[in-house]
């Protein structure tokens, strides 16, 4: 049985029922939501997969995802160009090759996009080493952008938010917090999240160990009330200390027969303690899913997935080496390969890009981040592709939480809303969900931007869209239904379901 919402008022009844009364028959008629799958999801033929790219420490939104209008550059050009290393990106300029590794002027000018919707006189473009996403969203039509997300919870104003008239989330600019709120809603300590929530209401359709996995290690986004998410290494399933020779069988100190011993004692353990059942029990589940996941995984050197020379990348020094992200990426995509073996009709996947607490010397550091998530996500799009399943794997990007839009001389600080990448064959390429932010100017008497309804101290965004509205986007997507998504994401009717980015071909 999954767990009910949290108790809920009067107000936030009728609020639900007012939020969700476009969507038809399938609106939520009551609070207590426990009856847990749809239909849909029970009767899953189709396979789809959602895969998560954290990108961990908080990415500096406004260097990724430009507005580019004249006010607008105006406006960046003025709070990013400062002393003594300016983080100001450029536009319409060649890259000038004698510049330092990273900075603007070697870099060249920002790529512009040309999106498949009127943006009323307003324009954008990526970091310069985004050149990939740049054809996804302009030629290939299979990238989107969601503008100003963030944790809220309830629609925030600029002014309501000065004022103190409404609530805001718990713990902001703080990185465990945060990163804990993008993944389960809650601070640090919570221990579901809501893509192993997704998996929970997909259980019936699966009822697989393989529902949920993380190339990265722990990853509370993957964990739910039934769903244990489970972690792979970069070549596979992990073995519990012994090899495998070329007939397949376990060997410990090259000798099979040890390794079957030692299988023995850790399946049955050494007394009937509950404890100790419970890990001779957990032990035998990592046994046999390491057996029936290496059996079914294709070999990393095989096509689409290999050579090895596809995982490696030029950094921003023109060093080649072995891309972190796209590995996770190709141990992901062998996952996916194997869906039919496994029999899976749904399975949400967890990779992470560490490093983007760009307080100092962010030029660099930034950029070298964004070469390495243009090749990984190069690569996976190619491997996908190859595959023949596009259209039934969609790839979303999140973060800490954006960064601020002044600079501290060489880099930014935390951060609240900002702006995410989604992307596959299902995705409306070239289309901008949510509002893009207006850029104010620093007051005269200190860091605030009273020109802009949409940034606070420092220029940090002010987000127009929940966590909420982009996860239901993704889930609607995924296959759940109406009343799903309340279970998943129980603060959702708070926010105007017209709202929820329609980003997405379900």
């Amino acid at each position: 049985m999954s767990t009910p919402i949290s108790p809920c008022t009067r107000r936030l009844f009728l609020k639900q029922l007012a939020a969700f009364a476009p969507l038809g028959a399938g609106a939520p008629m009551a609070l207590n939501l426990a009856a847990a799958s749809s239909a849909a999801a029970q009767t899953a033929t189709d396979y789809k997969a959602l895969v998560c790219i954290f990108l961990q420490g908080g990415n500096d939104a406004f260097n990724t995802v430009l507005a580019t209008d004249a006010s607008s550059w105006s406006r960046y050009s003025a709070a990013r160009t400062q002393l003594p290393d300016s983080i100001a990106l450029l536009k319409d300029v060649a890259p000038d090759f004698s510049a330092a590794a990273g900075t603007p002027k070697r870099l060249g000018g920002v790529l512009p996009l040309t999106p498949a919707m009127n943006l009323q006189g307003r324009s954008l473009a990526l970091h310069p080493l985004l050149p990939y996403l740049q054809g996804l969203f302009n030629q290939q039509r299979k990238l989107a952008i969601v503008a100003n997300v963030g944790p809220l919870l309830e629609p925030l104003t600029r002014e309501q938010y000065k004022g103190g008239s409404k609530a805001i989330p718990s713990k902001l600019y703080s990185h465990n917090d945060q990163q804990s709120t993008w993944q389960a809603l809650r601070p640090e300590g919570a221990t579901v999240g809501w893509g192993g929530r997704m998996a929970d209401m997909m259980a019936a359709a699966d009822n697989s160990m393989f529902t949920a996995i993380s190339a990265w290690g722990n990853a509370v986004w993957l964990s739910g009330q039934q769903t244990r998410q489970y972690q792979v290494s970069l070549d596979g399933a992990v073995r519990m200390g012994t090899t495998v020779d070329a007939t397949g069988r376990s060997r410990l100190y090259n000798v099979p027969e040890l390794a079957d011993a030692m299988a023995r004692v850790v399946r049955g353990g050494r007394s009937q303690h509950v404890m100790e059942r419970d890990l001779a029990a957990v032990a035998a589940r990592s046994m046999d899913a390491e057996k029936l996941l290496s059996a079914a995984l294709p070999g990393a050197s095989s096509k689409p997935f290999g050579p090895a020379e596809l995982l490696n990348y030029a950094d921003i020094r023109g060093a080649i080496g072995q891309n972190t992200l796209a590995k996770q990426l190709q141990i992901v995509a062998r996952c996916i390969s194997a869906q039919k073996a496994l029999g899976l009709k749904r399975q949400v996947f967890f990779v992470n890009l560490w490093g983007f607490d760009t307080h100092n010397g962010q030029n660099q550091s930034h950029a070298g981040l964004m070469a390495q998530l243009n090749h990984a996500i190069a690569y996976f799009d190619g491997v996908i592709t190859a595959m023949g399943m596009s259209d039934q794997v969609t790839t979303f990007t999140a973060s800490d939480f954006g960064r601020s839009f002044t600079s501290n001389g060489d880099g930014t600080d935390h951060g609240w809303g900002g702006h995410h990448f989604v992307m596959g064959g299902a995705v409306r390429g070239g289309m901008v969900g949510g509002d893009i932010p207006v850029y104010g100017t620093r007051s005269q008497t200190g860091n605030d931007f009273d020109n802009s309804p949409d940034q606070i101290q420092n220029g940090i965004l002010l987000p127009r869209l929940a966590i909420e509205q982009y996860g239901a986007m993704l889930a609607r997507w995924f296959g759940l239904s109406n009343q799903d998504l309340i279970e998943v994401f129980p603060r959702l009717p708070y926010f105007a379901a017209d709202k929820i980015p329609n980003l997405l071909r379900t």
